[in-house]
C-alpha cells in the first residue's frame, strides 16, 4: 500500500483523527477494565470486535463498498489478528490481575517497536535526532508518571503474576506495532473494508479460545451487571468503530513512527481519567512525567513537519526547473 502512504489528506481530518485516537484509547484502558471484571476475558473480545465488524459490514453493504475481494480479506485477516486477537487480547488478559493505568504504561513501549520493526524506513527513522530524542524522552515521561504506582504494584506477594502479565503485554505490544505495519504495507481497498474484516475475523479467532478455555460454559449473560455492559458497548462505539477506524486511517496517510505517539499520549489520559473519575492524586513526579511526554510528541511531530516541508520545497525547486528548461526548449 505504498502509493495510499503518501495520499492526500486534509489537514483538519488528521488532527481530529489524532485527537480522537489519543482521547479515546486512552480512555478505553479504563472501560476494558471496568468490563473484565465481570465478563470473561476472551469472550469480551469477541463480542467486542464480532458487534463491531457486524456494524461495519452492513454499513459497507448498504454504501456498496467493496469489500467481497479476496485480496482486501486476506490482508486485513492477517492485520487483524496480530492487531487486534494478539495486540488487544494482551490488553485484556492483562487487566484482569494489573490496574489499567499501568496496563497504559507498558503499552507505551508501542512507538519504540515501531522504530525498530519499520525496517524500510530505518535509515529514515535511525538519522533523525528529534524522532529518537522524542521516542527516549516519551518513554521517560511515561515511567516518570507511574514510577510510584509500578514499584508498589510489583512490590506485592503476587508479583509473579504480575511478571507473566508484563511479558503478555511486551508480545502483544510487538503483534500490535507488527500488524500496523503490515496494515500500511500490504492491505489494499478502502479503510472501512479493511477496519471491517480487520474487526469481524478478530471477533471470530477469540472464540475457539473461550471454548478452549470454558469460558462459553461459564458466561451467565443476565449476571453481568448494566455497568459492565456499558463499558463494553462504550468500547465498541467509540473504541472500535470510531477509534479504531481513525487509527487505521491514519496508517495510510501518515508516517507509522508518527502514528504510534498515541502510545504516549493514551497513559495521559487514563491519569486523568484516574484523577477525576476515581478521584486520585497526582504528585509533582507525575506532573513531570506528563510534561515531558507532551515535549515527546511534539519533537516528534516536528521532525515530521520538517521532513515534509524540505520534502515540498524539493519538489518545487524540480518543478520549477522543469518548466525552465520546457521554455528555454521552446
Amino acid at each position: 500500500m505504498n502509493q495510499q502512504q503518501t495520499r492526500k489528506s486534509s489537514t483538519a481530518m488528521v488532527v481530529l483523527a489524532f485527537a480522537i485516537v489519543y482521547i479515546v484509547w486512552g480512555s478505553t484502558y479504563f472501560f476494558i477494565q471496568k468490563a473484565v471484571y465481570e465478563f470473561p476475558p476472551f469472550i469480551m473480545g469477541a463480542l467486542r470486535f464480532l458487534i463491531a465488524g457486524a456494524a461495519m459490514l452492513i454499513w459497507c453493504m448498504i454504501r456498496r463498498e467493496k469489500i467481497w475481494n479476496w485480496q482486501i480479506i486476506k490482508h486485513a485477516t492477517i492485520s487483524g489478528l496480530l492487531l487486534l486477537l494478539i495486540g488487544n487480547g494482551a490488553v485484556i488478559w492483562a487487566e484482569q490481575t494489573l490496574p489499567s493505568s499501568l496496563v497504559a504504561i507498558l503499552v507505551s513501549a508501542a512507538p519504540i517497536w515501531f522504530v525498530l520493526l519499520d525496517r524500510p524506513h530505518w535509515r529514515e527513522n535511525f538519522h533523525s535526532r528529534e524522532t529518537l530524542t522524542g521516542l527516549i524522552i516519551g518513554f521517560i515521561g511515561v515511567v516518570l508518571l507511574f514510577f510510584q504506582q509500578l514499584m508498589e504494584t510489583f512490590g506485592e506477594t503476587n508479583g509473579n503474576v504480575h511478571v507473566i502479565s508484563l511479558i503478555i503485554l511486551i508480545f502483544g505490544s510487538i503483534s500490535w506495532a507488527r500488524g500496523s505495519l503490515y496494515s500500511k504495507a500490504k492491505s489494499v481497498g478502502s479503510t472501512m473494508a479493511n477496519t471491517t474484516w480487520q474487526m469481524f475475523t478478530a471477533g471470530i479467532a477469540f472464540l475457539p479460545f473461550a471454548l478452549f478455555t470454558g469460558e462459553m460454559s461459564r458466561f451467565k449473560p443476565f449476571a453481568i451487571s448494566a455497568g459492565a455492559w456499558f463499558s463494553l458497548f462504550y468500547l465498541i462505539i467509540f473504541g472500535s468503530l470510531i477509534a479504531y477506524s481513525a487509527y487505521v486511517w491514519l496508517l495510510q496517510v501518515r508516517p507509522a513512527t508518527q502514528v504510534s505517539t498515541y502510545g504516549y499520549v493514551n497513559p495521559v489520559i487514563a491519569v486523568l481519567l484516574g484523577v477525576f473519575l476515581g478521584g486520585e492524586k497526582m504528585s509533582w513526579i507525575q506532573l513531570l512525567g506528563l510534561a515531558i511526554i507532551l515535549i515527546s510528541v511534539l519533537l516528534i511531530n516536528i521532525a515530521k513537519a520538517r521532513k515534509e516541508k524540505k520534502l515540498m520545497l524539493k519538489r518545487k525547486a524540480e518543478s520549477a526547473l522543469v518548466n525552465n528548461n520546457a521554455v528555454i526548449l521552446d
